[in-house]
């Protein structure tokens, strides 16, 4: 079994749609990872307890995503010290997903959060990747390979173009 290196983390299991995306690309990198649900809200303790264990228990990044008011992100980085990537959720109770956004990247000074744009989980999970990949060349090679897919499929886009101008 893999080491479950990040945690990733939701306030609701409504958000786990979105947040499914960041499994996928942990998956494809082969790197472990736990999902759950931890709500700032309605669980305070829960997420107290799940933050202040994150390092012992191994993990070595936190993605937190959370809509609405995503007070979830900010709390976590403020009791781990472990790097927290926070997934704004455009949910049912937010303004459009612009609350959840301003919840988790206007953090205050000494509690940073790295937010990605709204629903972005898949790109949460390519940034804990890649802070992964600075102490393992395998996942650097892996990230190399994505990177040259994503040319040569603009390339192809750019020859698709030229066939029909």
């Amino acid at each position: 079994m893999k080491q479950v290196e990040v945690g990733i983390i939701m306030g609701s299991s409504s958000d786990a749609p979105i947040m499914r995306q960041a499994i996928e690309v942990l998956k494809k990198f082969e790197i472990g990872y736990e999902f759950s649900v931890v709500s700032a809200h309605r669980s305070p303790q829960k997420m107290f307890e799940y933050a202040a264990t994150a390092e012992e228990r191994g993990l070595k990044i936190i993605i937190a995503g959370a809509g609405g008011a995503a007070h979830l992100p900010g709390m976590v980085a403020a009791i781990t010290t472990l790097p927290v990537i926070g997934v704004p959720i455009k949910s049912t109770n937010s303004l459009d997903g612009w609350d959840s956004l301003l919840s988790i990247v206007q953090m205050p000074g000494d509690v940073p959060v790295a937010t990605v744009g709204v629903n972005g989980a898949r790109n949460a999970g390519l940034l804990a990747v890649q802070i992964l990949g600075t102490n393992n060349n395998t996942i650097r090679q892996m990230l190399a390979a994505l990177k040259k897919e994503n040319y040569d499929k603009v390339s192809k886009q750019n020859e698709t173009l030229d066939q029909i101008s």
